[in-house]
């Protein structure tokens, strides 16, 4: 099969209808920094405001407006300089200018007795470079206010690999006073799936000055495919062709890996476009890139906010390059989550986190209606790395894979935050399609209760706008389960009405997954 670009052709069905009222408007590039702008020049006014301490300034990381004139502004915090790790907060603040309301990732006071720490900076790096196999590291000083009670700390980067050969930037909280480990959390995040599947698809290319089409998307900002060639560092070379008909639905032509793996960029850039009203992750009209053939053999894909790209390698035995379409989606939208709420990678929020991944990875698939690859509520069902034909995660009923929850226990925050996503994915999905035996797209689900309720779905285009919401002006760094289950039931209230259906829906969907 012979896979034909076209250059910045469209690369999804027709979108869905949105709400209108608390939905969020369409920016610009110019429009958000502009409003990101002006936010920040009022940002000592809102400080005082939210009566702040004096050493406390705000720092603008994102402005959403709704088509109701509301305002969602997200700041990071500083404490006498330093920055403040879980001290993020969003104001939404109506169309007449009243402060509605604050969302913290802590409801507690910044404030350190000293800045002057105990322990050097080279101490903390040590300690964190303990145990891990590395030797690079970084240190910086920092508030830690993630835990009961802020404190002055060292956040250290420790850079190294995971052990199936992932990329690692382990972040390390060590108590400036003590010399203690007080946090820590992977910030690379990793997926899995797999492609050749998706048929013939229309692609994003550049004609060159010289001659020939570079995988180079310019009409959603710019996303580029590189190939990596076996390596594990740098970018890559960027792919170049001829004729502009690109890789033939094998592994053993090297474009087809980049062949999915700008198709699915495309759809993702165009999913949150046209229903989410995104232009592109970050929301400033910028595109990510991707590096496809990492490393030999490499059965994983991944996410890096630091080189804001995404990385596939090519499965067992290098036959299964893992670009499939709900893979791009995942990945992309860790690069979503990162710009917006900014969970943190550990268990709660780390859940959260992977479920955002799945939730939308998910909803790009059943957006781009190819009939190749059919939507569906299984993550990584054409891997087959179970070598059964098993998917990688279930969101009717998560624990069929054995290891993820079906409903929130004081344990779940312990879980690898692949299945701790369990909950969420559950909850996605009640909310969506309800409970009991149902057939969606030829595959049949049938998901239980927690408490044996009845639930009745609102649509997959109503639970997945109700999500992006929370996320996108509720959430923050910290929210667990309980926040979540806050932050979709204001999101659902701001765009149907409090005691509406849909907000019933999404109360009913958290109960029945324990979460109350």
């Amino acid at each position: 099969m012979v896979v034909l670009a076209f250059q910045n052709g469209p690369a999804t069905a027709a979108p869905e209808p949105t709400p209108s009222g608390a939905a969020a408007l369409p920016l610009s590039t110019s429009a958000r920094a502009a409003a990101i702008e002006s936010a920040q020049e009022a940002a000592g006014s809102t400080a005082r405001e939210l009566r702040l301490g004096a050493q406390e300034k705000l720092v603008v990381r994102d402005v959403v407006k709704d088509a109701n004139g509301t305002v969602h502004t997200r700041y990071e915090r500083t404490y006498a300089g330093l920055p403040v790790l879980g001290g993020d907060l969003v104001t939404h603040v109506t169309k007449s200018g009243s402060l509605k309301g604050v969302s913290k990732a802590t409801k507690a006071r910044i404030a350190v007795a000293s800045t002057d720490a105990a322990i050097s900076a080279a101490t903390a790096r040590k300690s964190a470079l303990a145990g891990t196999g590395s030797s690079q590291a970084t240190a910086r000083k920092v508030v830690w206010a993630a835990g009961a009670k802020p404190v002055l700390a060292y956040e250290s980067v420790v850079k190294g690999l995971q052990h199936d050969g992932t990329p690692s930037e382990l972040h390390v909280i060590t108590d400036a006073a003590t010399g203690k480990k007080i946090y820590s959390y992977e910030a690379i995040d990793t997926g899995t799936g797999t492609s050749q599947y998706s048929g013939t698809v229309p692609l994003g290319t550049t004609g060159t000055a010289s001659s020939g089409y570079d995988l180079n998307d310019a009409g959603r900002g710019g996303h580029k495919t590189y190939d990596l060639n076996g390596g594990t560092n740098g970018t890559g070379t960027l792919f170049h062709d001829a004729d502009d008909a690109w890789g033939d639905g094998t592994a053993g032509n090297r474009q087809t890996a980049a062949v999915d793996a700008q198709y699915g960029a495309a759809v993702t850039w165009d999913f949150y476009k046209n229903e989410l009203g995104r232009n592109g992750i970050r929301g400033d009209g910028k595109a990510a890139y991707s590096r496809v053939h990492y490393g030999n053999a490499y059965v994983n894909a991944f996410w890096n906010d630091s080189c804001f790209c995404m990385t596939y390698g090519d499965g067992v035995s290098n036959l299964h390059p893992l670009t499939s379409l709900d893979v791009a989606g995942h990945e992309m939208s860790h690069g979503l989550t990162a710009a917006t709420a900014g969970l943190k990678y550990s268990r709660e929020s780390g859940g959260l986190n992977e479920a955002t991944s799945d939730i939308f990875g998910t909803s790009v698939e059943f957006y781009a209606a190819n009939s190749q690859d059919v939507g569906d509520y299984l993550i990584g069902e054409k891997i087959d790395i179970n070598g059964d034909g098993t998917p990688l995660r279930y969101m009717d009923k998560p624990s069929k894979d054995g290891s993820s929850a079906d409903y929130w226990s004081r344990n779940v925050g312990r879980l690898n935050v692949h299945y701790s996503s369990g909950v969420a994915n559950h909850f996605f999905y009640l909310l969506s399609e309800g409970s009991g035996a149902k057939t969606v797209n030829g595959v049949s689900y049938n998901s239980p209760t927690y408490d044996g309720s009845t639930v009745t779905g609102i649509g997959r285009t109503k639970a997945y706008q109700i999500w992006f919401k929370a996320l996108s002006t509720y959430f923050t760094s910290s929210t667990d389960y309980a926040g979540a289950r806050t932050g979709t039931l204001q999101a659902a209230a701001d765009l149907y009405g409090s005691g509406s259906a849909e907000y019933n829906a999404v109360a009913a969907a958290w109960k029945a997954v324990n979460v109350n």
